[in-house]
């Protein structure tokens, strides 16, 4: 299976909804809480002179009116994954995270 879906799967799960968007068009409708992400990196290891592995970094999103949301808590808890801000806007919180997968 294509490792984007399962990290797709997974957010799902931690959400505990299908609110879980990969680089929503806009002006897409959603519903929150809600999780958004896209690949926004590649890390690429070398062995002799050649790309020898390949590891995809997202940066997810997590869009709650709670500013305490669990949420935040289940997603910061995953391997590799490192918050890197914060903001509100049109009274909801996002909380970005960057994440390995």
């Amino acid at each position: 299976m294509d490792r984007r879906l399962l990290l797709q799967a997974l957010l799902e799960e931690l959400l505990g909804t299908r609110n879980v968007y990969f680089q929503p068009p806009a002006g897409k409708q959603m519903e929150y809480p809600a999780i958004v992400y896209e690949r926004d990196a590649v890390l690429t290891q070398h062995a002799d002179n050649a790309p020898y592995r390949q590891t995809k970094r997202y940066q997810v999103t997590i869009i709650d009116r709670d500013p305490d949301s669990l949420i935040v808590d289940k997603v910061a808890a995953l391997p590799l994954c490192a918050f890197v801000r914060h903001f509100k806007a049109d009274s909801l919180n996002h909380d970005i995270y960057s994440l390995y997968f």
